[in-house]
Parts: C-alpha cells; sequence; structure tokens
C-alpha cells in the first residue's frame, strides 16, 4: 500500500477513535508526503460520519433494551 493511502486511513481512524496526538502527528506526516487539505478534510468527514453511525446504532439499540421505538437513521446508508 502506499504511504498516502496509509496516512489517509491512519488520519480517519485517528478521527474515529479521537486521538488528537495521533492525528497532530499523522498530519504534520501527510503534509510531508504531500497530501492536500482537501484530501484530508475529505477523510475527516468520513471517518466523522463513521463514529456518528456507531453512535447512532448505539442509541438503537438502547432504544430497542428499554422498548421504545424511536429509531435513528444511520448516517452510513446515506
Amino acid at each position: 500500500m502506499e504511504e498516502r493511502t496509509k496516512l489517509l486511513i491512519a488520519l480517519g481512524a485517528a478521527t474515529a477513535a479521537n486521538c488528537i496526538p495521533c492525528f497532530e502527528h499523522l498530519y504534520y506526516e501527510a503534509g510531508v508526503a504531500g497530501l492536500t487539505s482537501e484530501e484530508i478534510q475529505e477523510v475527516v468527514d468520513l471517518a466523522s460520519k463513521v463514529k456518528n453511525g456507531a453512535h447512532i446504532a448505539l442509541k438503537n439499540s438502547i432504544q430497542d433494551m428499554m422498548g421504545l421505538e424511536e429509531k435513528y437513521d444511520l448516517p452510513c446508508s446515506a
């Protein structure tokens, strides 16, 4: 796998994991590797959707356990 792809995946993982020190380090490395702000923003937006989807899935599971019918749409399917 090429270095740029590895960095984009790692930036997405750092975003989803809320690891600010990881993101800061990887952001520097991404700049050295020539990634653009647009590429980085795209991966951050995608990772944020996945992270939000996990949170909504948790909320839906809790709703089920509590016997509540309200469900939230997952952003992953949009």
